[in-house]
């Protein structure tokens, strides 16, 4: 065979080889970018709730928005409203979680609907119910709170609370809240942010975390009443 022969049929397999490759590296990611969602909120926005009276103090300064992160495979859509999502025979140990959701330049974000679930006091998730599963609307200072427990922990993951918050105008947040006193457990987990760890504290047996969330402005219609989609965050883990 002459040497120009031999040399196009090496390029030729190469290219091949490269081509194979990119087109099987494609076709693995497929089903990762569908599971990487962020499913839109289907509430109707009813208004602010009825005044918390939590008298919360305002961060010093807000940032430009809260980080996103992806909200895995076991979010349920359409959870019950409410405050509380302990259960008769709920263990583990109680939390508190509260906060503000406000705008970029600190003003408070009224009637926003924050819709939140994590696991139980032994890793596992309720997804057949709504077992620490709920959502509320903010009041018009910008207020939440949930009562409920400290998740727990499983495999590959630090403790963590999914969280999805959405105001009438702005763009809808999908994230994570995580736990500051577990930096081993954190340090383990490449998904954990440090911007999202809650302030934590501890009053008797019941802990106490608070968490203020940024989010982006998105002038939708005076005329709308319902939550809309945004882009989906690309993350790759639970």
């Amino acid at each position: 065979m002459h040497k120009s022969e031999k040399s196009a049929k090496r390029t030729i397999t190469r290219r091949t080889a490269l081509g194979g490759i990119a087109l099987a590296a494609c076709t693995a990611a497929v089903p990762i970018l569908v599971r990487a969602r962020s499913t839109p909120l289907n509430y109707n926005f009813s208004g602010p709730a009825s005044d918390r009276k939590l008298d919360l103090k305002h961060p010093v300064r807000c940032t430009p928005g809260t980080s996103a992160q992806s909200e895995g495979p076991f979010y349920t859509p359409r959870t019950p409203r409410r405050t509380v999502l302990r259960e008769p025979d709920t263990g583990g140990e109680q939390l508190v979680l509260e906060g503000l959701v406000l705008t970029p330049d600190c003003q408070p974000v009224a009637g926003a609907v924050i819709d939140i679930w994590h696991c139980d006091e032994s890793g596992r998730y309720d997804n057949a119910g709504f077992r620490y599963r709920g959502h509320q609307f903010t009041d018009s200072a910008g207020a939440y709170r949930f009562e409920t427990i400290r998740p727990g922990h499983y495999t590959g993951r630090t403790p963590h609370i999914h969280v999805k918050v959405q105001g009438m105008k702005t763009r809808l947040l999908t994230t994570q809240l995580y736990f500051p006193d577990l930096r081993d457990s954190n340090s383990r987990d490449w998904l954990q942010r440090d911007e999202l760890l809650m302030h934590l504290s501890r009053n008797g047996e019941t802990w106490f975390g608070r968490y203020d969330f940024m989010l982006d402005i998105s002038w939708l219609p005076d005329n709308s009443r319902q939550f809309f989609v945004t882009l989906p965050v690309i993350d790759y883990f639970i």
